[in-house]
């Protein structure tokens, strides 16, 4: 799938003239671009009229792409259908759940279930296949443009018949859907299937099971969409991979789903320059890609150069920082890095955002950085078959996600990102390889595996971790997990039912504290911690406690657990910890099941490796505004620089290495990591020219507990 790192943009040939498409392919070549994506949203120039089709214009640049020796990433035109469709069948226009009908003029605009924009979308893509599935230039066929981005669900007449077929498919009869969504409450027994409509405005909070039903349908029918374009490209050009784009933590579409049905997992990625954790985010965000097809390598589709145009107030990517995060994505086992866009528009309501090539052309600094990028891509050709080796599985699920936060809870300001955020903070700071894994997936090959608010778990999860820790794992899991099954029903015996031989405890009564409570716990080993949002009333089947809570009715009682099951061990968290003792319980945890932590980093690096049996390569980035000098992880060349490593290594501000070393070489060193400290200067601070990080300093924090962190989808 990849002969060579790709590189390059999304390319918009018809928005200039014939005469700029001689001036881009030139330019592409001096910036080693070698890929480029064409024809995502060109739906109106393709067809410009209904049933007629112009692909001679896209013909002449794809042949003038190939060339000069760029490859394409082919889209289907179908996110954003031409004015004539849209005039001709305003019925396919998106409803929102309050009854607006959203207009024509943007993109996106189009409900997923109607029958009339499926039909001249298959047609569509079947031309498009027809006259460029055996063009030698064709590389990847990029199916639509962000799925579900902009709005997600659509409440119109046939959506709504569409979800009944869908819950009569899932169900079979009306009471073994009234039996799973519990009905009986509130009188809401349905006994006709055209009684059912979606969780649209309602007097007070919706049957949490129809809501559940109603996000998983929803996910289902652009998924229908998606397969429908899948079926035409692989009965005519089978042996051409496909993907679509994700979008970071993407909550409207279950991507566990849609990456089973895609040969390459491939995300557009906008991180806010001005985070002082955007390298941590992002590695979050690059380890979930990587691990949605289970190791495979990915590819990084969207980035910005610079800035974006569409948030409130856009910062500038200061220089170097665009060439780091792309190897933060190489790091994390993409094998391909292209950005929005090739050439900046003109017109149109993203004329302002950043591009490869600017509106002032190439004598910027932007474009010397480009340039610099591809140049150096050129000498990272050998780590393409390296994969990421994880110790460490992180367990995520968007049903449960859905559920979780679907009203109706004892704290509905239990936001699970936010608090799976402070928990990779604590495994990034060790530079602790991560995957993310789907409840019931295959566990066995890590040494820990962590569940964030599981909440929602099916009979199956339920089997899968108790086999897992029965057979040697580590698992540990904290408040409000195992609490319904997968029709949103509760778990009965005790909290939480379907984990209680594993853990060892059973939680008789919960509290979500008050925004001016708190409480302690004390550690078997003397130390205490600050912990506040919930507490929990925890009863010992079998576990020891690790910590117990100091204040309040629950003094004396558990606050952390441990338990040995079979061959393993379940680790349970009645509590919200502060940022130390979060630490206290990661490092503690990590090192009880072998956990291998890199330690004796200077402030603001990353280490992580790629292997692919006796080869590795060592990624070494810095991320603070100062140079740093280290001691080389391992002993190797740098593919960057082609200078032999060993000894002290010297990193520039932003600065990276990628040194190729033997597999056995540079070695994960088990110890307390150095922390990355932030410091954020306020206004009039002496301070002000300096900066540091402090990478978890909002681990568990009240002040977003309920949250301070910010989630652009």
């Amino acid at each position: 799938m990849f002969t060579q790192i790709a590189y390059g943009g999304d390319y918009y040939p018809e928005q200039w003239n014939p005469e700029v498409w001689q001036e881009d392919v030139r330019l592409m070549q001096e910036a080693g671009v070698n890929r480029v994506s064409v024809g995502i949203f060109a739906w109106a120039r393709l067809e410009p009229e209904p049933g007629r089709f112009d692909f001679s214009w896209l013909r002449q640049v794809i042949d003038l792409l190939w060339e000069h020796g760029v490859s394409v990433n082919l889209a289907t035109p179908t996110a954003s259908p031409p004015p004539w469709f849209s005039h001709r069948y305003p019925e396919s226009l998106p409803v929102m759940a309050d009854g607006t009908r959203l207009w024509h003029g943007s993109r996106r605009h189009m409900c997923p279930n109607s029958p009339d924009y499926r039909r001249h979308a298959r047609e569509i893509v079947t031309r498009l296949v027809q006259e460029f599935g055996d063009h030698p230039a064709l590389a990847l066929w990029h199916v639509d443009n962000e799925y579900a981005c902009h709005y997600a669900e659509c409440h119109c007449e046939v959506s709504q018949a569409a979800f009944r077929r869908w819950l009569q498919q899932r169900y079979g009869s009306l009471e073994a859907l009234n039996e799973a969504w519990g009905t009986d409450f509130w009188s809401q027994v349905y006994r006709d299937w055209e009684e059912i409509r979606s969780p649209g405005p309602m007097p007070t909070l919706p049957n949490p099971a129809q809501k559940l039903d109603w996000q998983r349908f929803t996910s289902d029918a652009w998924l229908e969409c998606f397969q429908e374009q899948i079926d035409i490209l692989r009965e005519y050009t089978p042996e051409i991979p496909l993907t679509t784009n994700f979008m970071r933590f993407h909550r409207p579409l279950d991507y566990w789903k849609w990456a089973e049905r895609e040969d390459l997992v491939s995300l557009d990625d906008y991180p806010e320059p001005d985070d002082p954790l955007w390298m941590a985010r992002t590695a979050m965000l690059y380890d979930l890609m990587r691990s949605l097809k289970h190791g495979q390598p990915w590819l990084l589709m969207e980035q910005a150069t610079a800035h974006v145009n569409w948030r409130e107030h856009n910062t500038m990517k200061r220089p170097g920082v665009m060439r780091l995060g792309s190897y933060q994505a190489l790091a994390r086992g993409a094998n391909g890095i292209m950005f929005f866009q090739w050439r900046a528009s003109k017109s149109g309501s993203e004329k302002f955002h950043s591009a490869m090539v600017s509106h002032a052309g190439t004598g910027t600094r932007v474009w010397r950085e480009v340039k610099e990028l591809g140049s150096e891509l050129k000498r990272l050709n050998p780590l393409l078959p390296g994969r990421i080796q994880a110790e460490v599985a992180i367990l995520f699920d968007w049903e449960n996600w859905w559920a979780l936060e679907g009203g109706g809870k004892p704290a509905n300001d239990l936001v699970l990102l936010p608090r799976l955020t402070d928990l990779y903070l604590e495994l990034y700071r060790r530079n602790i390889s991560v995957d993310f894994a789907h409840p019931e997936a295959d566990l066995s090959a890590y040494k820990l595996v962590l569940a964030p608010h599981l909440y929602l778990v099916s009979e199956e999860t339920a089997r899968n971790i108790e086999r897992y820790v029965a057979q040697g794992g580590a698992f540990w899991t904290n408040f409000f997990s195992g609490m319904v099954d997968s029709s949103e029903q509760v778990w009965l015996g005790g909290y939480p039912a379907p984990f209680r031989k594993v853990l060892g405890v059973w939680v008789e009564e919960y509290a979500p504290l008050g925004e001016a409570e708190s409480n302690r716990v004390k550690t078997v080993g003397g130390k205490e911690f600050a912990c506040d949002f919930w507490i929990e009333r925890i009863h010992l089947e079998g576990a020891e406690s690790l910590a117990d809570f100091c204040e309040d009715y629950v003094a004396g009682s558990p606050a952390v657990t441990r338990h040995r099951y079979g061959k393993g061990t379940g680790y349970y968290l009645g509590t919200s910890l502060d940022r130390d003792g979060l630490s206290w319980m990661v490092e503690h945890i990590c090192r009880e099941s072998g956990v291998q932590m890199r330690a004796d980093l200077p402030a603001g690096v990353e280490c992580t490796r790629r292997v692919n049996g006796e080869q590795a390569w060592v990624f070494v980035l810095n991320y603070s505004k100062q140079p740093v000098e280290m001691q080389a992880p391992a002993a190797g060349v740098d593919l960057i620089s082609g200078e032999e490593v060993g000894g002290m290594l010297r990193l520039e501000p932003y600065g990276a290495a990628v040194i190729q070393v033997k597999a056995d070489a540079g070695g994960l060193i088990e110890g307390a990591a150095s922390f990355i400290e932030i410091h954020i200067p306020t206004p009039g601070d002496a301070a002000a020219g300096t900066a540091c990080v402090h990478l978890g300093f909002l681990c568990a924090s009240r002040g977003n507990g309920r949250g301070t962190w910010r989630d652009e989808d």
